[in-house]
């Protein structure tokens, strides 16, 4: 009777990730035990977590003369203030009159050229005591409530706040308009001047009731 010889099988169980190998060769299964060392992803982890908390080693130190010390300016006097002029004797504010002399050429010019084309760009808003004053110029044949940038159109508006909730920088908020025909309450650009001109206010408006003018310039 022949009897099978009894086969040896060699095992290794990996201290990082518990992998099981198993093999009847042992020069097989230390083959298969190095490869595993390479690809185990614990192993790996664990070595790049030691490399990234060691100490950067200390670099040596540049040899050569140390910078001199720069001394700091010290701070100029402040001038003294003339001390204020005593008032008049008797009560009053004394003499206010003032000595208009010379050709004044010794005046410097003014900065920048004249816009003569300005008053084309106004329109007399009312008068006072006989002199017209100017103001900016509205848009002729328009509705609602127009304002230098930022415009909206009180006759169709809706009220639906679509405006208030897009606005980024929140230039409207609500009025009051009891009794219109349109809507009981309208958006208002109440901080018109923080306008940054993104038209998402005149892009979800459903009536197209609100209209920007690009900053120019």
């Amino acid at each position: 009777m022949s009897t099978a010889a009894a086969t040896t099988v060699t095992e290794y169980v990996c201290a990082d990730c518990g992998t099981l190998l198993t093999h009847s060769n042992p020069n097989t299964l230390q083959s298969m035990k190095e490869v595993h060392d390479q690809l185990c992803v614990v192993k790996r982890q664990k070595t790049r977590a030691a490399q990234m908390a060691a100490p950067p080693a200390p670099k040596p130190a540049a040899a050569g003369p140390a910078p001199a010390a720069v001394p700091k300016p010290s701070a100029a006097p402040q001038p003294a203030m003339p001390a204020p002029a005593a008032p008049a004797a008797g009560g009053g504010d004394g003499n206010t009159t003032i000595s208009l002399t010379g050709s004044g050429t010794s005046y410097s010019k003014a900065e920048g050229p004249i816009d003569t084309g300005f008053k084309s760009k106004r329109q007399i808003a009312g008068q006072f005591r006989g002199i017209n004053v100017w103001g900016p110029l509205d848009a002729p044949g328009q509705l609602g409530i127009w304002g230098t940038n930022v415009c909206v159109d009180f006759d169709i508006c809706v009220a639906d706040g679509a405006c208030i909730e897009a606005c980024p920088v929140n230039v409207y908020e609500w009025l009051e308009t009891p009794g219109h025909p349109a809507s009981e309450k309208k958006a208002f650009m109440a901080r018109e001047k923080d306008c940054i001109f993104c038209l998402a206010c005149e892009n979800v408006c459903p009536p197209q009731a609100i209209k920007i003018f690009q900053k120019s310039g």
